[in-house]
């Protein structure tokens, strides 16, 4: 109790002191007033509140197809890999064809699984590819597409796959049936026209899509430098059918603000590989474009080296050798706009040599073995009954030689953003290598006119975008 009273004591000298200091300072008139002392205030702390991930998906898709007239056909039905080969033309006894139809339908859904995984579902219904491709030596045979036995359109998987994001900085793994780097995520994409005509190489089948494992990256965050590698079955959308299996890659730059683009291709995979025949095709494909909204130009140039793959029959003693051939073709094209987001027109030409290594002197003829770099040509026999009832023959002429130059043109009318409908023209003449052929079994033509119309529904944002907007 004593050490509590002088601590009280203490405390009561100690506030009389600071109340008489305090009284000095109010009544001396010459004391320096105080400095006023500043106060900061420093905000606590915000926690950071990271929106917590939820699995979402789209629904996506798109159209295109034609109303069309054949104008002309090849008198021997050539063009095998082509649109329009077979369809009669207005030279053809019977007429011209004129129809609609569909020749592509994509439906698509995109699912982001997590933060890391993305899975991709394409469905594709298209018609049958040649739809007028005679079958040889008037054999029935099953068309090749995408019809069903009573000629309707039917869906097929075309894509499905995992995408791993990120596996390493810049670079996704990406598992299942998957875009292969050929000309799908990127050189179709400048090209823009899809709906109107392929790229070169995927007129020639070269493989758009495959069953395998892909890595796609980037080298820099803006994706300026990239690459893709992929190993595949080789068979698309079929089941592997051997052992050998197909190797893809690409590398591609963007330089002025992604306006010039470089892309380069590369792959290889085996047909046939026995003790007796080596049989193997490999691609080198070079792409360059200048993109901007308002104009682009492109050119897309390849060399298909095609070991042991062509049979060249003597014209001395009729033996057949089997010969390293290489098929090449180059295509240059332009779009553009005319009215802003309304009017634009596309201008493209391929030129596609299927044998560059034929030696006349020594064979009088050759037959490839690699599917869609050698067509077939047919020799065409129309009749008419006494009831006025057409029927129309084949016999294959054997001269897959020939020399093909494709040109179309056209318009491109927007009324609505993701509506499209252009007229243009669809044209391919036929040269053939082989010595002293005349007339029309030397050179001759498709001619197509066209009304094509596209369109996308859904929400456009699939993992290797469609259409590509400069």
């Amino acid at each position: 109790m004593k050490n509590v009273s002088i601590s009280l004591k203490m405390l009561s000298v100690a506030l009389v002191l600071s109340v008489g200091v305090v009284k000095a300072q109010v009544t001396d008139s010459t004391a320096i007033p105080a400095a006023p002392v500043a106060v900061v205030v420093v905000p606590a702390p915000v926690p950071e509140i990271k929106a917590e991930f939820k699995p979402s998906g789209h629904l996506w898709g798109y159209t295109f197809g034609d109303a069309f007239t054949k104008a002309h056909s090849d008198s021997l039905n050539r063009g095998g890999s082509n649109q329009y080969s077979g369809v009669p033309g207005n030279n053809i006894q019977g007429g011209g064809k004129t129809a609609f139809q569909f020749r592509r339908i994509y439906l698509g859904y995109t699912a982001d699984i997590s933060k890391k995984f993305t899975a991709e579902l394409l469905l594709e219904a298209a018609d049958n590819f040649a739809s007028g491709n005679p079958p040889a030596n008037g054999a029935a045979v099953t068309p090749a597409g995408d019809q069903t036995a009573n000629g309707k359109l039917a869906f097929y998987i075309k894509l499905a796959n995992l995408r791993w994001k990120n596996i390493w900085k810049g670079t996704d793994l990406v598992v299942g049936q998957v875009y292969t780097p050929s000309f799908a995520m990127l050189t179709e994409k400048i090209w823009s026209y899809r709906s109107v005509e392929r790229t070169i190489a995927d007129i020639r089948r070269t493989p758009s899509y495959d069953m395998g494992v892909t890595l796609q990256g980037k080298f820099d965050a803006k994706g300026n430098y990239g690459y893709n590698v992929m190993v595949g079955n080789g068979t698309s959308a079929k089941p592997a059918q051997n052992n050998f299996r197909s190797f893809y890659g690409d590398v591609y730059a963007k330089f002025l603000n992604q306006h010039l683009v470089f892309d380069v291709y590369a792959d290889y995979t085996r047909e046939n590989w026995v003790q007796t025949w080596h049989h193997s095709r490999q691609m080198l494909k070079a792409f360059v474009a200048y993109t901007t909204p308002k104009l682009t130009i492109g050119a897309e140039g390849f060399i298909n080296n095609l070991q042991k793959d062509l049979f060249a029959t003597k014209t001395v003693g009729g033996t057949v050798d089997t010969l390293n051939n290489a098929a090449t073709g180059l295509a240059i094209f332009v779009h553009g706009n005319i009215i802003k987001e309304k009017l634009r027109f596309f201008a493209r030409v391929d030129l596609y040599n299927p044998m560059t290594k034929l030696n006349n002197g020594v064979y009088k003829s050759y037959a490839g073995n690699t599917g869609n770099y050698n067509d077939n040509s047919f020799k065409t026999t129309v009749a008419t009954s006494p009831a006025g009832v057409i029927t129309t023959t084949y016999a294959s002429t054997g001269d897959e030689t020939y020399k093909q130059t494709f040109v179309t043109a056209g318009l491109d009318y927007s009324p609505a953003k993701n509506v499209h409908f252009m007229p243009n023209v669809w044209f391919e003449n036929y040269t053939s290598q082989l010595p002293g052929l005349t007339g029309k079994v030397n050179s001759d033509y498709d001619l197509v006119y066209r009304v094509t119309f596209y369109y996308i529904f859904g929400k456009s944002g699939r993992i290797a975008n469609e259409t590509f907007q400069p």
